[in-house]
C-alpha cells in the first residue's frame, strides 16, 4: 500500500537564477500531492540576483515556499539547519542548479512510498543513471571511492557521495553533524548507515550546472577520505 508523503524540498542558493526557477517549476509540477514546501536556504554568499528571484517565487506561491537565511557556515551549515527548520515529515535534498534532475523526483517519491526504506538515494552508477561533461579523470576517481566504500561499509550502494536523496526524517534525528563543506553530502549518508537506516537507491542523471561557479575544490574533496574512515571506525552510539 502506498503511502502519503509529505516533503520539504530543500534547495541550497548561492549564484543560481534561471536553473532556480525551472527547479521550483519542475518540483511544484512533478511533487503533487506529496509537496509539503520548498525551501530555499540562502547564504550570505547568495548574490543579489539570485535572492531577487528567489524573492519573486517566494511572492508568486506563498503557502508552498519559503526562504530561510542560514547562520551556520557552508553547504554543510545550510543543511544542517534545514533539517531542523524543514516541516515536512520527509525531506528532498536537491542542487538549485540542476545538476540535480528534477525529472527523477516522481521516481524518489513512488520508491519512498512503497515503505520498506528510510533513504531514498540518486545514484550515477545504477543502470539508467549517466553523468554528463564530467571529466573522466574525476569520473575514474568517483567510480574507485565508491567501490572503497562499498568494502569498507560492507554494502551494495553504488552512489554514496551524490547529494540527489529523500529522506525520512526521523532517520536524521539526534546524529551529531561535523561537516561544514560539500562533504556533508557524505556525512549524512554514512551517519544514519551506521546507525541501521535502510537505504535503496534509483537511477538518476547528473548534468554539469549551466550557470554560475561551482562551490567545490579538490581540497574539499579530500575531506572526504577522512570522514568515511572517521565515520565508519565510530562506536554507533558517538554517531
Amino acid at each position: 500500500m502506498k503511502q502519503n508523503l509529505a516533503v520539504t524540498f530543500v534547495l541550497p542558493l548561492l549564484n543560481e537564477t534561471t536553473s532556480l526557477r525551472a527547479t521550483v517549476e519542475a518540483i511544484t509540477s512533478l511533487a503533487g500531492e506529496q509537496l509539503c514546501e520548498v525551501l530555499i536556504v540562502t547564504s550570505p554568499r547568495s548574490t543579489a540576483e539570485s535572492l531577487a528571484i528567489a524573492g519573486q517565487l517566494q511572492q508568486q506561491r506563498p503557502a508552498l515556499l519559503r526562504l530561510y537565511a542560514q547562520r551556520l557556515p557552508g553547504l554543510g551549515g545550510a543543511l544542517q539547519e534545514a533539517f531542523a527548520e524543514a516541516r515536512g515529515a520527509h525531506l528532498m535534498l536537491m542542487a538549485s542548479d540542476l545538476e540535480t534532475d528534477p525529472q527523477a523526483i516522481p521516481l524518489f517519491l513512488q520508491r519512498m512510498q512503497q515503505g520498506d526504506c528510510d533513504i531514498v538515494a540518486g545514484s550515477r552508477w545504477r543502470a539508467g543513471g549517466q553523468f554528463a561533461d564530467y571529466g573522466w579523470v574525476k569520473l575514474l576517481l568517483n567510480r574507485v571511492f565508491q567501490a572503497c566504500l562499498r568494502r569498507l561499509y560492507g554494502v551494495r550502494l553504488t552512489d554514496m557521495t551524490y547529494g540527489y536523496r529523500l529522506y525520512r526524517r526521523q532517520s536524521l534525528a539526534g546524529i551529531a553533524w561535523e561537516e561544514p563543506g560539500h562533504a556533508f553530502l557524505l556525512e549524512c549518508l554514512l551517519k544514519p548507515l551506521r546507525r541501521g537506516a535502510r537505504v535503496v537507491e534509483v537511477p538518476c542523471r547528473w548534468q554539469r550546472r549551466r550557470e554560475g561557479l561551482s562551490a567545490g575544490s579538490w581540497a574539499q574533496t579530500l575531506r572526504y577520505v577522512s570522514l568515511a574512515l572517521r565515520v565508519r571506525f565510530f562506536r554507533r552510539g558517538g554517531i
